[in-house]
Parts: structure tokens; C-alpha cells; sequence
């Protein structure tokens, strides 16, 4: 059975965990990351030497990085239009998911991380920058999904996986936020759907 190695409430392993439970594939998850500790030990850093969550062992092959992690169970996976065979459209959801972790994430932890763990520069100038920054990051995808009911297009896919949890986090700081109408439905959606009110819909913390 494959192994996943993460807490929770961390939305790197969330979004794996989403693709697992939206392909529907048996996999145990183990404990891992801040209070669990674990992923400090020899035995960890010897899958993961980066010490941080997740990892994955899929019938002895290791893999981490959340986006690696997706793309690969995906590929092995996912059918339709979860991961098409369509290169380009291959590229549309790869577009994306780097999006997600060079440009989104940045700024929304810029705000969470003050805010709710008590981390960083907590001024109200340095809060209102990680917003401003944000809502023009989203104000892009907002505009991407004018013309698609999902990321990916016309079919629920990996790329989905990636950014709910980030969007998820998004929508409950205390914070606030303009109208992405296109956003706030493909959000709705999303969170309609069985497998991401078992994994995302989790307290931010």
C-alpha cells in the first residue's frame, strides 16, 4: 500500500492527499511535521533529506515535493482528464501548478504566517502588501476561469489538487477580500466535492 508521510493541516500534503482520495487509490499516512516531529530523524531524512513533509513511498519508490508527488500519481493514475494525453494540455495544468508555488504561495504566507503562527513581520504595511499582491495574483485565475468550469478545463484534474488547498487558506485569513466571482464558483465546486471536505476542509493553523 502506498505510504504518505505529512500532517494534516499542512496544505503540501494536502494536496496529494486530495489526488489519492480523488483517484481513489488505498494509501496509509503516517504522522510527520512540526509537533509529530519525525521528519527530523535519520530514517526520514534518508527518503527526504529536505526534512519537510510530504514524502511518499509508492511499492518502494520515494518521491517528495508536493507538486512532484501530484504530477507522478497522476501519470500512474489518473485517467480522462485528470492527467490528459494531450501534451499541451499536459503543460496547462504544469503552467499552473508552478504558479501555485512561485507566485501564489508567497504572498498568502506573507499573511498567514504573522497572522497565525505568529511568525514574521506582523506591521499592518507588510499585511496589506501580501493582500494587495494576492488579489492581483487572483484577479489572473479569475480571468482564467471566465471561459472554464475548471483549471484544467471542461474535467475536475491534478491541477485542482494543487491550488485548493492554497485557495482554501486563501479564504479563511482574517482578511479582506475582493469579489472573483469566476474564483468564488470554481471554489464552491471544488469544496462540493467529497474528497476535499475530507482533506481541505480543516481549520488553517
Amino acid at each position: 500500500m502506498l505510504k504518505i508521510w505529512g500532517r494534516t493541516n499542512s496544505i503540501n500534503v494536502q494536496k496529494p492527499l486530495l489526488a489519492l482520495e480523488e483517484l481513489g487509490i488505498a494509501y496509509e499516512r503516517i504522522d510527520a511535521g512540526l509537533h509529530f516531529g519525525v521528519n527530523n530523524t535519520p530514517e526520514y531524512q534518508a527518503m527526504n533529506p529536505n526534512a519537510v513533509v510530504p514524502t511518499i513511498n509508492d511499492d518502494g519508490f520515494i518521491l517528495w515535493e508536493s507538486n512532484a508527488c501530484v504530477r507522478y500519481l497522476a501519470r500512474k493514475y489518473g485517467k480522462g482528464g485528470f492527467w490528459p494525453a494531450d501534451i499541451r494540455a499536459q503543460a496547462n495544468q504544469d503552467r499552473w501548478m508552478d504558479w501555485q508555488q512561485t507566485t501564489l504561495l508567497a504572498p498568502i504566507n506573507a499573511i498567514f504566517a504573522p497572522m497565525i503562527r505568529n511568525i514574521g513581520d506582523k506591521s499592518p504595511q507588510a499585511i496589506e502588501a501580501g493582500r494587495k499582491k494576492t488579489e492581483g495574483n487572483l484577479a489572473a485565475l479569475d480571468t482564467w476561469l471566465a471561459s472554464r468550469k475548471w483549471i484544467g478545463g471542461d474535467e475536475f484534474s491534478a491541477v485542482e489538487c494543487v491550488l485548493g488547498p492554497t485557495i482554501h487558506r486563501w479564504y479563511h485569513l482574517p482578511v479582506e477580500r475582493a469579489k472573483h466571482a469566476h474564483l468564488e464558483r470554481w471554489f464552491d465546486q471544488l469544496m462540493s466535492r467529497p474528497a476535499a471536505q475530507k482533506i481541505i476542509l480543516t481549520p488553517i493553523t
